[in-house]
């Protein structure tokens, strides 16, 4: 059995990149809900902080939807 030590060092190392991203885009929706959350309660407008979170998830899910297409196609 011979292991192709490039291929699979690539593949950990694209897998570790885009896990690392999506968890990061998360963590800044999380982060843009909160700040959102305490706009609305000083009474500011958080337009923009409500909108940069909507739109880290969704790119959380573009992400995963296009892992499952790879993985499906």
């Amino acid at each position: 059995m011979d292991i192709d030590w490039a291929a699979l060092g690539s593949v950990f190392g694209v897998g570790l990149v885009s896990t690392v991203a999506i968890v990061g885009l998360f963590a800044l929706g999380l982060v843009g809900l909160s700040r959102q959350e305490r706009a609305s309660v000083q009474g500011g407008s958080a337009a923009l902080a409500r909108t940069g979170a909507y739109a880290c998830f969704a790119l959380c899910a573009a992400a995963v939807a296009y892992g499952i297409y790879l993985i499906v196609a």
